[in-house]
């Protein structure tokens, strides 16, 4: 058993050992089954909030009315659900109405997909009444029961499905195609901040070419907030190796892509985070830059590590051409700088003003700035007599106000 279930599973003996019922369940088992990396474990069971909170001495009350419990046991903690079934959704997301039961069948059968509708027991046996084993066998996509149903009940589902394709490769089940199809426009009564989520597990996928034809294939990219609403975008994107490229790279590349003249404003109606998006913009200022050059000591310097490896690997990109030394190329070249940072030059902005009789004011940013320049330029070497010989010989040190 994987060292991950192994961890918890503890807190299912000492479950069982109370008198109830206890599995692990969804993702984890799903991968488990796929060998995939597995990072943490939901534990399903019969017992209620209230008798989990009876049996461990430390709980926190994560989601109480859904019936979840985070259970720390032994420096680690756990989250467990009680078995439930859901009915009368509203807003095609949430549920009116959730009862806790001790059917693990019936708790299973709400969920969203096979491959999702599986549990395990502490003896390492699979409990599967969906056959979402045979779908991991086939590589499919089918909805538990009828996928008008499922959909209906939480439109972000549809999101989920094109998602799981993007990061399996799987394919969808036909009758859960069609339906998707049908149901698409469902997509509007989705709040963007969980559609964005979603969108980016989508964009870093190993298959996210398969997910965007998906997406284009059954009008559901027609619903998303911007940029990748445009089809002519999609069919773009579509021409390249778009497979090797993470989120933010596929961010970059689409705005690329574009054209547009307001990249912010279509990034905040996706809702993401502002660090992200001024990676992006940064990233993007400096593709548009390395379309017509080649990089040099400074702007590999100005660029950053982190911003050089996303430009160059979407260039490449744009060029068809493979990207698996870039990250190490990159590192090199920007490990042979001889300053990588402003913290790593031989003077401080102090030592400015010893040498040049004047307040201090902007123009020592931008002499700051020409010093770096010089030292990446190889025209001095970053040792504090050398810059101050260079400063002081400057004519006119003052024009960089």
């Amino acid at each position: 058993m994987n060292k991950v279930f192994l961890a918890a599973l503890p807190v299912i003996r000492k479950i069982e050992d109370a008198g109830f019922k206890a599995y692990f369940v969804g993702g984890a088992v799903r991968d488990f089954l796929l060998e995939r990396e597995i990072h943490d474990v939901d534990i399903a069971t019969s017992a209620t909030p209230f008798e989990i909170k009876d049996i461990f001495s430390s709980t926190v009350d994560v989601g109480i009315d859904h019936g979840t419990i985070l259970v720390l046991y032994k420096g680690q903690s756990f989250e467990v659900t009680t078995f439930r079934s859901e009915s009368n959704y509203k807003d095609f997301r949430r549920p009116d109405t959730v009862t806790f039961i001790r059917s693990l069948q019936e708790d299973l059968k709400r969920r969203d997909f096979t491959i999702n509708a599986m549990a395990m027991d502490a003896a390492g046996n699979i409990i599967d009444p969906f056959n979402g084993k045979a779908d991991l066998d086939h590589k499919l996509i089918k909805t538990v029961g009828e996928a008008k149903e499922r959909f209906q009940e939480d439109a972000l589902r549809l999101m989920r499905a094109i998602r799981f394709i993007s990061q399996l490769g799987f394919s969808l089940d036909k009758k859960t195609h069609a339906e998707l199809a049908n149901h698409a426009h469902l997509l509007e009564h989705i709040a963007i901040e969980r559609i964005s989520a979603e969108m980016g597990k989508l964009l870093n996928g190993k298959h996210n070419e398969q997910a965007l034809f998906l997406a284009l294939n059954t009008n559901l990219y027609s619903f998303w907030p911007s940029l990748f609403n445009e089809r002519e975008l999609i069919k773009s994107l579509l021409e390249l190796p778009i497979r090797q490229l993470n989120e933010v790279e596929m961010w970059v590349l689409s705005l690329y892509y574009s054209n547009t003249n307001q990249p912010v404003d279509l990034l905040k109606r996706w809702k993401l985070p502002v660090r992200k998006i001024k990676l992006i913009l940064h990233s993007l200022s400096i593709l548009n830059w390395r379309l017509n050059n080649k990089w040099s000591d400074y702007q590999l310097y100005s660029s950053g590590i982190d911003a050089a490896i996303i430009v160059e690997r979407v260039f490449k990109t744009i060029q068809k051409e493979p990207i698996n030394d870039i990250h190490t190329e990159i590192e090199r070249r920007f490990n042979e700088l001889p300053i990588v940072s402003r913290s790593d030059l031989a003077v401080s902005g102090k030592d400015l003003l010893g040498w040049i009789q004047k307040p201090a004011g902007p123009w020592m940013k931008g002499l700051i700035s020409n010093i770096e320049e010089a030292i990446l330029n190889k025209e001095i070497s970053n040792d504090k007599m050398e810059i101050r010989r260079w400063v002081e010989s400057c004519q006119n040190p003052s024009e960089n106000s």
